[in-house]
């Protein structure tokens, strides 16, 4: 199992990433709410702002603080290597 770092030393499955989604459009907000209704959030901010959505196959939704572009490149550099 890949494991992807999404701050703070918190870490998601990187197999069962659906989407990574930055959290400022209106859309996003909304993912959030739902998913928060439906005990469904993750919050690995650590208290800080929320730059990122990760979706996951399981419809949870995790919030990361690190930015989309490098959640996308850590992503991205996972999946060359194999």
């Amino acid at each position: 199992m890949t494991l992807l770092n999404v701050g703070f030393d918190n870490v998601v499955s990187a197999a069962r990433i659906v989407a990574v989604v930055s959290a400022d459009p209106s859309p996003s907000r909304r993912l959030r709410d739902a998913a928060l209704r439906h005990r469904k959030l993750i919050d690995a901010t650590n208290g800080r702002r929320t730059r990122t959505l990760v979706i996951m196959d399981s419809d949870h939704v995790v919030l990361s603080s690190v930015q989309p572009e490098t959640v996308a490149q850590r992503l991205a550099e996972l999946i060359t290597r194999g």
